[in-house]
């Protein structure tokens, strides 16, 4: 922990005491959780973000829908609407959020919703479609009022909770011990290759309960889409120059990613969930006219594109070589069996 860390120290125990107070009432079953009538699985953090949770999100919806009828709930993080929406052809990020757009771009016959009230929502999503048998909350680890069937704990590999602290000091939304909650716990981000060591040491330093199943995953990207080409993904294209722009919380596998492409990779970092101003455009726009070659391109995230797509200002990139990068979430050797298999046996209870 650096100085400021322990300057905020004394906020920080406060917080995590003001949310330890509130555990122990759902503990004490003085705060009720609501059991539905519906496979709920969650899928949420320790931390404020960056663990990779929308790509993890993806891989269940993925896993599932072959053979059952799952939905997604989100309460759609910085929405400019309120209540319950199913998310439709004439919604944007704006009025469901970055993520719920996302998902809604690629399944089109799975039900995404954004509610605030997450126990509201799972209930108008049964009302609207009784085909519905799994719903997917997330970002859902600290809402507890909803008794869920399957708790995912994501952590980052490069930033285990196990070594983060308590708001303002580090980035835990609560005390390391909510840990316990989770059902499984996903150490994400990891390298491509994972030695035997290195899982034993995160093993021996996370010291899962009985109850709990440790795994691990890692992201893999798959190619470019233009800009307004959804779905269409190119060959990866080597270039000398790539602006990367992003508003996500840990952009490095990306930048890690797309240095192995160009000569030079100039990056542009913004705040997460950021909604892009003219002047935010017009620098990216200025930063790729000013790179001194003309074999380069401008590259950023599928949850950046959404948030793009609403700016009035869109326009001034139209003519650019503008890419997103699909991500997606691959498990290591057994666990891929492992995940699967705890997602299936849901159905058979």
């Amino acid at each position: 922990m650096n100085i400021k860390g322990l300057l905020l120290l004394p906020v920080s125990l406060l917080y995590g005491m003001i949310t330890s107070v509130r555990n122990m009432l759902f503990d004490l079953k003085i705060f009720r959780q609501k059991k539905h009538d519906v496979i709920v699985i969650s899928v949420g953090n320790l931390s404020m973000g960056g663990t990779g949770k929308t790509p993890h999100v993806e891989f269940i919806i993925n896993f599932l829908k072959k053979h059952h009828h799952p939905a997604m709930l989100s309460r759609g993080y910085k929405r400019k609407t309120k209540g319950f929406k199913i998310v439709d052809q004439d919604d944007t990020s704006a009025t469901v959020g970055d993520e719920p757009m996302q998902y809604f771009n690629k399944y089109d016959r799975v039900p995404i919703a954004v509610d605030e009230n997450r126990n509201h929502g799972v209930v108008e999503l049964l009302k609207k479609d009784e085909n519905i048998d799994a719903i997917v909350l997330d970002d859902a680890f600290q809402h507890r009022w909803i008794k869920s069937d399957l708790s995912i704990l994501l952590t980052d590999y490069h930033h285990l909770f196990s070594q983060d602290y308590v708001f303002p000091s580090g980035s835990l939304r609560e005390f390391r011990s909510g840990y316990k909650r989770a059902d499984i716990i996903v150490v994400t981000k990891t390298p491509v290759v994972l030695s035997p060591f290195t899982r034993r040491r995160i093993t021996s330093e996370i010291k899962i309960k009985k109850h709990q199943k440790l795994l691990f995953s890692r992201i893999e990207y798959k190619g470019l889409v233009k800009w307004n080409n959804v779905g269409q993904i190119t060959d990866d294209i080597k270039v000398s120059t790539t602006i990367l722009f992003t508003g996500i919380e840990n952009p490095y596998p990306l930048k890690e990613y797309l240095m192995n492409k160009c000569n030079d990779l100039i990056f542009l970092p913004f705040p997460d969930h950021h909604d892009y101003t003219e002047k935010d455009i017009r620098h990216i726009f200025d930063t790729y006219n000013e790179a001194f070659t003309s074999n380069k391109n401008i590259v950023t995230t599928e949850k950046d594109i959404q948030r793009l797509n609403i700016s009035p200002n869109k326009e001034i990139l139209k003519n650019l070589p503008l890419y997103y990068v699909p991500i997606h979430v691959v498990y290591h050797d057994e666990d891929d069996k492992i995940i699967k298999d705890s997602l299936s046996s849901l159905f058979e209870k």
